[in-house]
């Protein structure tokens, strides 16, 4: 779990539990990696719930002090416009994540259903709870405006096979956090060979998805 903090960072154990302590600074910095990580990416990535939550707890303290300031304080502005930029990046990552849920919705669902036990969900409740009802929406549209009308051994129809899955060979621009060696690379071609490649901290890519993709969830590398 995530918290903001004045003080700074750091991380404690009660029990089976684990809290992260972060700075302000610090948690709009690992919103904004959240946002672009999702605005990029073909597929829907692991919900954080914690950031969310702490991240409208900080909008809400930051809304408080600016009531207690005075008026005409130039700093009263500048806040006022740092509240907003982050009230755009927190609507703009969750509006990203619906749109992907809308677009993929049966086979995050499925995905959702096969996770070990222990595996971080990519879905929140509520998203869950959305994802759902979208799909038990779909398939009563279906039915009632097209598949009723078919003959019998037509009104059955899969949607996990007939909506497309995410597109995780597409390419990706990214910046390495954390340098990585031996990534192991796909042949573009037929003629080419498998290949390993060293990703220097600091330096930019782009590169198949899926070759990343567990560098992206383990914050190791940054989607831009």
């Amino acid at each position: 779990m995530a918290a903001a903090s004045g003080e700074g960072t750091e991380a404690g154990s009660d029990g089976d539990s684990e809290e992260l302590v972060l700075t302000p600074a610090q948690l709009i910095r690992s919103l904004e990696q959240a946002w672009l990580n999702e605005k990029f990416a073909p597929e829907l990535l692991e919900s954080k719930p914690e950031i969310i939550e702490c991240v409208v707890e900080q909008l809400d303290h930051m809304e408080a002090n600016l009531k207690r300031a005075k008026r005409g304080d130039l700093k009263v502005s500048v806040h006022r416009m740092e509240i907003e930029r982050i009230r755009y990046v927190l609507s703009s990552y969750l509006r990203c994540r619906l749109v992907k849920i809308e677009k993929f919705f049966p086979h995050v669902l499925e995905k959702e259903k096969s996770r070990a036990e222990g595996e971080p969900s990519i879905l929140s409740p509520e998203e869950f709870a959305f994802a759902k009802e979208y799909m038990a929406n779909t398939e009563t549209y279906l039915k009632n405006v097209a598949l009723k009308h078919m003959p019998p051994n037509l009104q059955k129809v899969s949607l996990l096979k007939s909506v497309p899955k995410p597109n995780l060979d597409s390419f990706v621009f990214l910046r390495v956090l954390e340098r990585q060696e031996n990534i192991l690379v796909e042949p573009e071609t037929d003629e080419q060979r498998e290949y390993t490649i060293d990703l220097e901290e600091g330096s930019q890519h782009l590169i198949r998805y899926k070759t990343i993709a567990p560098l992206v969830a383990s914050g190791a590398v940054q989607l831009i």
